[in-house]
């Protein structure tokens, strides 16, 4: 690359390193613990480095990987899995959402003594995806949706009643947005309802996703509502994209990593599921910052003004907050393809949608990354406590496997090592978006001179999410349970 070439991208990572030097200070905090963190070194310079290992990357990706390499299908098979092991998958997982459902409503109403708080927000919905980065889409063979729903389509293909869903296909400009809609209230249930650790509450809400997964699976059709419209299901599948491993047909294959998301089906509403994801997440960092502490009281003052109750204020703010916050990534990334589009004037591209289509799968490394930097802490600390649960869920003194008395041990690890981690996988996170970004630009642009110029809008794009994701972890300062 010359350097008359370059130059723009050294402007493009310098400004990004100052921009993330002054918003990160000193020192940081890791969700789910009280307290700062000391640091061996200052958090600025890990700033600094962060946007050096991305150029860096960035100039190696374009001297040494000068074609696709992601595009090869998946490899021999490693395992293949009988139907009756599928089978037995789908009945642990309704067994096991059962037992969850069972102990919010029949155990004591504490979210830290019953099963299902602890269930949902730990283990379902942080160590489900995180497992599937890794090992792939553990969730779809336990999906006990899924599962109900085919033994109720045998039952009534038994019964006499013909096969196929009632209402028809799936209607194509539904897309993913159903499953759009659930992540942002699931979001919305975790990061701003006042009791979202009400044991009965959450075991109500669970119930009634069911029957409404049940009824659509009915209505359109099983396989097209689960890849589309459960939420959950959508975005552990998405993940699941990442992993070295990919499960199809009941055969476990070997494959590039990250490959899985070069033919990510671009149904309406996926864009909306990603923003959502990295929106949510940020606003749960961002929530127990000192900016928002400063601004949030002064907004529900407002808004009791108006005649709102105390409740009732800190639930609108809360919303304005975290619509904000996915509106801000969802605007941050058309910014970086509008900026990507008017550097490519002279190539023939097409409109800004079709362009922010074709690079929308990048924003997933990034998804995961803020997820794991953000939730680390919350599953290596907070999820010692299924040791206790799993004897006695629902809080009431049993001890069904003798670990009854297991003691959560909140100096498992430390502050500072939670911290590396964190920056690792926000670092790892966007170079893995560069590596996507720069793949999908050698096979869109066949002029080299236009790929690298759509790639400086992209380091950027990196760049700022880098800058947005250190400066909230700096900004945390209390815990968020």
């Amino acid at each position: 690359m010359s350097a008359r070439r370059a130059r723009p991208l050294f402007r493009l990572a310098c400004l990004g390193a100052l921009l993330a030097s002054l918003l990160v200070p000193a020192s940081a905090s890791a969700h789910g613990v009280v307290g700062r963190a000391d640091l061996p070194i200052p958090a600025w310079l890990f700033a600094w480095t962060a946007t050096g290992v991305m150029v860096i990357s960035f100039l190696a990706l374009w001297s040494l990987w000068s074609k696709p390499r992601l595009q090869r299908p998946p490899g021999r098979v490693l395992l293949r899995v009988p139907r009756p092991v599928e089978w037995l998958c789908g009945v642990l997982g309704v067994a096991l959402f059962g037992i969850v459902i069972y102990a919010g409503l029949a155990g004591e109403q504490n979210f830290t003594s019953n099963l299902a708080p602890t269930f949902i927000y730990v283990i379902f919905w942080v160590g489900i995806p995180i497992a599937s980065a890794f090992v792939g889409d553990l969730f779809r063979p336990f999906n006990p949706w899924r599962t109900l729903g085919r033994v109720a389509g045998w039952l009534l293909h038994r019964a006499g009643y013909r096969r196929g869903p009632l209402l028809g296909s799936y209607p194509a400009w539904l897309g993913r947005w159903p499953a759009a809609a659930t992540l942002l209230c699931f979001a919305w249930l975790e990061l701003v309802y006042p009791s979202k650790d009400d044991p009965h509450l959450l075991a109500i809400l669970l119930l009634g996703y069911g029957g409404v997964q049940l009824a659509g699976m009915a209505a359109f059709g099983l396989d097209a509502w689960s890849e589309r419209a459960d939420g959950f299901g959508v975005y552990f599948g998405l993940i699941a994209r990442l992993s070295p491993l990919s499960w199809r047909n009941r055969e476990l294959r070997l494959r590039m990593p990250l490959s899985g998301l070069g033919d990510l089906e671009l149904w309406p509403g996926t864009a909306a599921v990603i923003f959502v994801l990295i929106g949510s997440t940020s606003f749960d960092g961002f929530s127990n910052g000192e900016v928002w502490y400063q601004f949030a009281p002064s907004l529900q003052d407002d808004l009791g003004h108006l005649g709102m109750s105390a409740i009732g204020a800190f639930e609108i703010a809360g919303t304005i907050g975290l619509l904000f916050c996915v509106a801000f990534i969802a605007g941050l990334y058309n910014l970086g393809i509008y900026g990507m589009r008017s550097a490519l004037r002279d190539v023939a591209v097409e409109d800004h949608r079709a362009l922010s289509r074709t690079f929308l799968h990048t924003l997933v490394p990034i998804a995961f990354g803020y997820m794991l930097a953000h939730y680390f802490s919350l599953l290596v600390l907070d999820g010692q406590a299924i040791g206790y649960l799993v004897s006695d869920p629902l809080g009431r003194g049993s001890d069904l496997f003798g670990t009854s008395n297991f003691l959560i041990n909140y100096n498992l690890i430390s502050f500072a090592a939670i911290w590396y981690v964190q920056i690792a996988a926000i670092v790892t996170g966007h170079v893995s978006g560069l590596i996507l970004s720069h793949e999908r630009s050698l096979i869109e642009f066949k002029s080299p001179e236009a790929a690298v110029r759509s790639q400086y809008w992209m380091l950027a794009i990196m760049v700022g999410f880098t800058c947005l994701a250190l400066w909230i972890l700096s900004a945390v300062t209390t815990t968020t349970g």
